[in-house]
């Protein structure tokens, strides 16, 4: 066995035999990413090229990351009877099996979201003050909006946000067809210039790249528009920060491809290509670059906001908490820069998850209650005071579970058990709220029915129903169904995350990304008439394909690999021996339903932006 030999050392000193089992070990891994021929039929199986690995010194060092990395797993801690990963994963051949905290504080984590939903029940049961203006005004209070340069500048922007949609998608549709398809695309060997691991890297990095844009863009849109006044080279600042935005963009994606196909050294990698961090995959250069634009936002937001903010309004309090909500957006951001090339995995996760929970899970959703809140207010819609009420409230009810709740996320990362207890407690918390997303989209449906003129922003407030939704059952269900201890321990890797990942991160931000962007599209021109169809089936596309695209697909591939977890072990639920089965087979190529419907939708919704711009989506005058 492993033992610790003096403190002085630090050494390992293994037995022969286990130095033989590591040497077949690395010999198997060796052989799968470069270019044994008897491993051909597993590369495929897997979607690893061959050849992954190009020389004998980076398997060398991939293969030591193994040792220690499984080393790890099966440890025990000093004086404890759990290992430094509180026993995960799952292996009971390898000792590894949950411990009584796991089912105690998944029981606990259970009563305290009952807890939760009664105490929010009650509330809204108490706090029946309607928002709608009940004399919502029989004209547009926007009608007479007057553009400025630097609000018109942001629709390039729009521009791209859509274009990345149409290319994130397809990043999409490939990763999940080389699921079934290993190396090749419908019989094209599209692996040997975009392998797997580039795909999905552009996959989600783009999800986050075209959000983001679509949230800057709005945001300096609005600004101007709120204070009615033009700060002196705002258009400039506007245009340059779209330049850079660009730069990163292109740069950053280019510089994954040539990291992941290793025509970058290892620090050159860190900097310019793939730090293989999920989220935050982009080079350090490129972070930085992304830190420094998002307050370069954040500067020409907060300059055309400040003269609304002085003006001492009764939006006063809803802008002050629309420029926070912008703050931390920017600011936190920066969690993403504290590790270095060479920091423990353990502390560089910690931070990794400041980024994917505090920044995206947290900030994100407290900026899509003010940003939604601030919009009707300013289509006198809704009351200023009840909004901002509202709007605090939901902030601190959020971020009340959601702060503490992050450590759900470090069950598994040589924490203490307290962080157990406090991760299954508070992780809890943060779908309480969800639980009542009905609410918000029953009273954001009323108001699109509100007065006439209301009915041409429809389709924007449909998106903003839609982020209700997917809240509940994205962020809230699904969330809750990997997020108890004992849920995690067996489910952690499996396909039951991606439900997650893609009904929350599309269902909720995706769809509130585009909400906003068809709102500042429709007051770029008011007199302008849409036609409603091909939005209308871009909005139906993209929700009903993404509820089958779960549904028959991958929610019941993630459940049986569940299964597979709790009888064999996490190895089993994720080996090729299993998910090569006839049956996972078929559940795989299920998802091309509802990836066909989704795709038909982001099809329709581009077709319609840019037809705004060319004339096919307006109606002419008769």
């Amino acid at each position: 066995m492993c033992i610790r030999d003096s403190p002085e050392t630090r050494d390992l000193i293994i037995s022969s035999l286990r130095a033989e089992a590591i040497e077949k070990v690395g010999s198997h891994y060796a052989g799968l990413f470069m270019d044994d021929p008897d491993k051909a039929e597993l590369r495929e199986a897997y979607g690893i090229p061959a050849n992954s690995i190009k020389d004998n010194d980076r398997m060398d060092k991939m293969n030591a990351f193994f040792f220690w990395a499984t080393w790890a797993t099966i440890t025990e801690r000093p004086g404890k009877d759990i290992t430094y990963t509180n026993n995960w994963p799952p292996d009971k051949l390898g000792g590894n099996e949950p411990t009584g905290s796991f089912l105690l504080w998944t029981g606990f984590s259970v009563i305290i979201l009952l807890a939760g939903i009664g105490l929010l029940a009650w509330y809204y049961a108490a706090n029946k003050e309607e928002e709608t203006v009940e004399d919502s005004p029989d004209v547009n209070p926007l009608s007479g909006l007057k553009l400025t340069p630097s609000m018109k500048a942001t629709l390039k922007y729009f521009w791209v946000v859509t274009a990345l949609i149409l290319v994130q998608i397809l990043m999409g549709v490939i990763t999940a067809h080389y699921s079934v398809e290993g190396l090749g695309f419908y019989g094209l060997p599209l692996a040997d210039i975009l392998p797997y691991s580039i795909s999905r890297t552009w996959h989600l990095q783009l999800a986050i790249f075209w959000i983001a844009t679509s949230w800057l863009a709005t945001g300096l849109f609005i600004a101007p528009a709120i204070s009615g006044k033009e700060p002196k080279f705002q258009r400039a600042g506007v245009n340059f920060l779209f330049i850079a935005l660009l730069i990163i963009v292109v740069g950053s994606l280019a510089g994954q491809w040539m990291g992941v196909m290793q025509k970058l050294g290892l620090v050159e990698n860190f900097w310019f290509g793939h730090q293989g961090y999920e989220y935050v995959d982009l080079g350090r250069f490129w972070q930085i670059f992304l830190f420094i634009g998002l307050f370069l936002w954040l500067f020409l937001m907060g300059r055309a906001l400040w003269p609304a903010i002085k003006a001492r309004s009764e939006n006063r309090h809803l802008l002050i908490m629309f420029l926070i909500a912008s703050i931390a957006i920017a600011a936190f951001y920066g969690a993403g820069l504290m590790w270095g090339r060479q920091t423990h995995l353990a502390i560089a996760e910690y931070w990794r998850w400041w980024v994917v929970h505090l920044w995206v899970e947290g900030f994100f959703e407290v900026f899509a209650t003010v940003v939604i809140a601030f919009l009707f207010v300013r289509m006198q819609l809704v009351r200023a005071s009840i909004a901002t009420a509202s709007v605090l409230f939901a902030t601190i009810v959020f971020l009340s579970g959601g702060i503490l709740g992050t450590f759900h996320h470090l069950y598994f990362t040589g924490t203490p058990m307290a962080v157990l207890a406090l991760g299954a407690t508070f992780s809890a918390l943060e779908v309480a709220p969800l639980v009542f997303m009905g609410f918000e989209a029953y009273h954001n449906l009323r108001l699109s029915r509100a007065k006439e003129w209301v009915k041409a922003y429809r389709w924007p407030i449909y998106f903003f129903v839609a982020v209700a939704f997917w809240n509940l059952v994205g962020a809230g269900i699904f969330g809750f169904l990997i997020n108890p201890p004992i849920a995690l321990y067996y489910m952690q890797g499996l396909n039951t995350t991606p439900v997650h990942g893609h009904t929350a991160l599309f269902g909720v931000y995706g769809m509130l990304g585009i909400g906003l962007m068809l709102f500042v599209l429709r007051d770029m021109d008011l007199n302008a008439v849409w036609k409603n169809r091909p939005v209308k089936i871009a909005f139906w596309s993209l929700n009903i394909g993404l509820l089958l695209m779960v549904l028959i697909s991958v929610l019941p591939v993630g459940l049986a690999q569940t299964v597979a977890s709790v009888k064999h072990g996490l190895w089993y639920a994720r080996s090729a021996e299993f998910l090569e089965t006839p049956t996972l087979q078929t559940l795989r190529w299920l998802r091309v339903i509802g990836d066909t419907i989704f795709t038909v939708g982001s099809i329709y919704l581009a077709w319609f932006v840019f037809g705004l711009k060319w004339g096919w989506s307006i109606k002419k005058e008769a």
